[in-house]
């Protein structure tokens, strides 16, 4: 007989809407995050603001928006048509409300269930909204939720439209700091998605006159190997190219969104793009040559989008509007016309394309024996027993739903990668321990990926040989030494990640572990310090009879501190690629011949303090060792 005694109305609780939020903030904003990663839950709450401004512009209302942070406080003001002032309070704190329900008035609109602004509101320390209208304000001020002050509505000689300001609360975000890289990122892309649209952000000012072909010829790695094609419809904007890097390359937008996860949208252009070259050469290519080296951005606007979770990163509509025509047909049809046309009308760059995709299929067919080999040879090396020590969610139900948490750790020597193995969270964090130092990928063909035994394995525990969608975990960290060799091993790792995978890091998966130099304890307290001025400022709070250690090796950290700097509090630095950087003149700085140039590049970005430069200084024998292994 079942006991019901410990289940009763008393168990039973209702939330109003900011503890709801605050109680399950995944639910509403993905993961929390410290800023580190680019879909952390600071850049969803700025994300959300955003959003309705550009909603406004859509709408045709409102041609600039400023945007500021400053110190861990974000101000965005536009000048749109400005909140209802009598709904101001309303539409930033009660659930389900707004002006998108009404579809005449957001007919294709990024936000369409009222949640979003409300998610900002309970989630921040600090939240002030006001709107202007017809010479007219009205303000309203939060903390986490709760109305703190409702102003009476006054005059003014402000534009309309609106102002939100916020500061996300550090009892959710712990530690948490805004990178300007990704800040920039997410207004380029609004830019580029709404021609006419001016965003200033921190005092600099962003536009785009071409939309997604500016998008491309920013961030293309190199010359690509023949000019944007750019193609505009109803409610469609494609752009795409072929450049000289392995792997595809793709930036998908639904209705002024970047879908960073990509979904239908994306899959039905994929498809389209392919068969569509193919059916023009009349040749039965294969898709998968068609489409490599393809740098491709591609946005829809789509009457009541599905979005497969609130943060709103991957579609999952199968209509362009409801009962109309499917996403499939309606990306295949456009490109049908639009692409054929334009390679009929430019057959020098058609030329260009065969050629290139000839030179795919043959590269692919030389290396079919290669790959079967070495997919044998990862096997019997016994992968997840010798090399990985995979985390248990891949085994699992939970694999979908936390993809997003799992981690690998790459490595180098058994007391690193044994003190990371011992102290990791095994559900959501691998170990790949390398065997000495990677070879210089500088200048190789993929051939060598397969041909030598530690970038194969490593290939195939991230399982992306055919597909960058496989990718097993949603973080890469590097997590070598703070000396010279940790970062040589560091630059020859990312030189493979950048030569044949450079979506890795375009996507923003590739870390880098910061741990800490020096710890500095007594018998009651023991702080762990990132630089010298740390260990400086640990000195004064502890005392200076303190006990200091300094840590010249990840080797050298027992398992049980090292839990404390893989946990929560985790120091990751993201490996970013500038605007406008090239990949292959980024390797042929650092890695090609130019010897005095990189050891300048080593020694000026070593993480070690005085005396430790002061033993690598008076050892240039072991730099000019470092050249010659590379």
């Amino acid at each position: 007989m079942t006991d019901n005694s410990n289940y009763t109305e008393d168990n039973i609780r209702s939330l109003d809407w900011k503890e709801h939020i605050r109680l399950r903030p995944g639910m509403y904003i993905g993961k929390l995050g410290d800023g580190a990663s680019a879909d952390d839950g600071i850049y969803i709450l700025l994300k959300e603001v955003l959003d309705n401004s550009i909603d406004e512009f859509v709408m045709g209302n409102g041609r600039k928006i400023e945007i500021k942070v400053k110190d861990g406080l974000v101000s965005v003001r536009d000048y749109g048509r400005g909140i209802p002032l009598g709904k101001v309070v309303d539409v930033v704190s009660k659930i389900n409300t707004g002006g998108k329900y009404d579809s005449k008035a957001f007919k294709k609109s990024v936000g369409l269930n009222g949640v979003g602004t409300k998610a900002v509101n309970a989630l921040s320390s600090h939240f002030m909204v006001y709107s202007v209208r017809d010479g007219e304000l009205k303000r309203a001020v939060f903390e986490r939720g709760e109305l703190k002050e409702d102003s009476k509505i006054e005059k003014t000689n402000e534009k309309d439209g609106t102002y939100v300001e916020f500061y996300p609360d550090e009892q959710v975000f712990k530690k948490f700091n805004y990178k300007v890289p990704y800040i920039e990122k997410l207004v380029w892309n609004y830019c580029y998605l709404n021609r006419g649209l001016t965003i200033h952000f921190n005092g600099e000012r962003y536009l785009s006159k071409n939309g997604l072909k500016d998008l491309l010829e920013n961030n293309q790695d190199g010359e690509p190997l023949y000019p944007i094609i750019h193609l505009e419809g109803d409610d469609i904007e494609v752009a795409f190219t072929h450049g000289r890097t392995y792997g595809e390359d793709y930036y998908s937008f639904v209705n002024g969104q970047h879908t960073t996860q990509g979904g239908t949208h994306h899959s039905a252009f994929r498809e389209s793009v392919a068969k569509v070259i193919k059916d023009f050469f009349n040749k039965s290519y294969e898709s998968s040559d068609v489409r490599q080296s393809i740098v491709a951005a591609v946005s829809v606007k789509v009457m009541e989008p599905v979005f497969e979770s609130q943060t709103k990163t991957k579609l999952g509509s199968q209509e362009v509007e409801p009962g109309g025509k499917s996403m499939r047909a309606f990306i295949n049809d456009f490109l049908k016309t639009k692409l054929d046309n334009f390679l009929h009308r430019n057959p020098e760059i058609a030329d260009t394309l065969e050629k290139k995709i000839k030179q795919s299929e043959k590269e692919r067919k030389e290396l079919s024996g290669i790959r079967k080999i070495a997919r044998d040879r990862a096997k019997k090396a016994s992968l997840h027993n010798k090399k990985l020590r995979d985390c248990r969610i891949h085994f699992t139900d939970l694999k979908n739903d936390r993809r997003e948490d799992t981690t690998l750790f790459i490595t180098e020597g058994d007391s690193a990668s044994g003190s990371i193995t011992k102290s990791r969270d095994v559900n959501t964090q691998a170990v790949f321990s390398l065997r000495g130092k990677p070879l210089n990928s500088y200048g190789l063909t993929k051939k060598v990926v397969y041909e030598n035994e530690e970038f194969n394995l490593i290939q195939a525990a991230l399982d992306i040989e055919d597909d960058m969608d496989d990718l097993r975990y949603n973080k890469i960290v590097i997590a070598t030494d703070a000396d010279v060799d940790g970062m040589h091993i560091r630059m020859l790792l990312l030189t493979f990640f950048l030569r044949f995978f450079p979506d890795l890091v375009k996507r923003n998966h590739v870390y880098v572990l910061q741990t800490p130099l020096f710890r500095v304890r007594n018998k009651k307290k023991t702080k762990y310090c990132y630089s010298e001025a740390e260990r400086r400022k640990a000195l004064e709070e502890i005392g200076k009879s303190a006990e200091i250690t300094r840590f010249k090796g990840l080797g050298e950290i027992s398992p049980d501190e090292f839990k404390h700097f893989i946990g929560e509090d985790i120091r990751l630095e993201p490996v970013l690629l500038s605007k406008g950087s090239s990949i292959e003149d980024i390797l042929s700085f650092y890695m090609g011949k130019n010897t005095p140039t990189r050891q300048e590049f080593i020694m000026d970005n070593l993480r070690v303090e005085t005396d430790i430069e002061k033993e690598i200084l008076e050892d240039k024998e072991q730099i000019e060792n470092i050249d010659k292994a590379s």
